[in-house]
């Protein structure tokens, strides 16, 4: 990454030993998939916190909605940095209309090439905090389709809500907070990419899709690695919280989980508890 040396053969070696890579197999590349549009301050954070991690290979796709507040001057300069450094950071961007948030991220996944993808429009904790959420995907053992961890979201300096969830079921209201989730590769693939007919919560969606089956497990890393923005497409105001749970319902209808109204009321429970911390 900027401001950091190129990892060599001999210490990518020692690094994949570290993260408990399985022997033979090539580490994993990281895909950190950005959406932004008119949010240059915040996509400043995001891009200076990826350029402090250590994880040597990775790779940061920007999906810009056409901004006009100097985001595409930003972008620019950032994959001006980074240029030849593959395999230890690699940018790929377009700055192009879109229709909105998942749309944007639908097309961030397609322009990746990643093991491991991630959507990552908020701000990374720690310079580990790729290195820990990869690591714990490697050892998950069978069945382990990715990781997460905890996260706080800020407004500036100012803790709103906590979100710690661990490890759970989807029927008991537990979801894992979709900044901090790292994916393989071919759960985008088998279970396909975001419904971009929801307004607020294809992300949840999305997750439905794949958590329904209790054979598909997230490792939980019992950490605060991410930071998030709050006023996003989920959480801006009641009106788009009252959204969010009435297409969580109806996801969990669509996809055939039982007891869909239960379910989003532990949700909503597990939500509610999150504030005041």
């Amino acid at each position: 990454m900027a401001h950091r040396r190129s990892c060599t053969a001999e210490e990518a070696g020692e690094n994949k030993e570290q993260s408990g890579t399985e022997s033979g197999r090539d580490m994993w590349k990281v895909s950190l998939l950005v959406t932004t549009y008119n949010v240059k301050d915040n996509l400043k954070i995001t891009l200076g916190s990826i350029e402090q991690q250590d994880y040597p290979s990775i790779e940061v796709v920007i999906v810009d909605g056409l901004s006009v507040d100097g985001t595409p001057e930003l972008i620019r300069e950032f994959a001006a940095r980074h240029a030849g450094q593959e395999p230890s950071c690699s940018v790929r961007w377009v700055s192009e209309p879109d229709q909105g948030l998942y749309d944007a991220m639908n097309k961030a996944f397609r322009m990746s090439s990643g093991d491991i993808i991630a959507v990552c429009n908020d701000r990374l904790c720690t310079p580990d905090a790729v290195t820990k959420l990869v690591r714990a995907a490697e050892q998950g053992g069978e069945g382990c389709v990715g990781a997460h961890a905890d996260l706080v979201y800020v407004e500036g300096e100012h803790i709103v809500r906590k979100w710690h969830m661990g490890e759970g079921k989807l029927a008991d209201g537990w979801l894992p907070g979709h900044p901090t989730m790292f994916l393989k590769r071919e759960i985008y693939e088998k279970y396909g990419l975001y419904d971009t007919s929801y307004k607020c919560a294809a992300d949840y969606e999305f997750m439905i899709r794949f958590l329904k089956d209790e054979r598909n497990r997230l490792a939980y890393v019992p950490e605060v690695l991410v930071s998030m923005f709050y006023g996003g497409t989920s959480n801006a105001g009641l009106r788009n919280y009252m959204v969010s749970l009435w297409e969580g319902y109806l996801g969990l209808r669509r996809n055939g989980v039982r007891y869909p109204l239960l379910i989003t009321v532990k949700r909503t429970v597990r939500v509610l508890k999150q504030f005041g911390h």
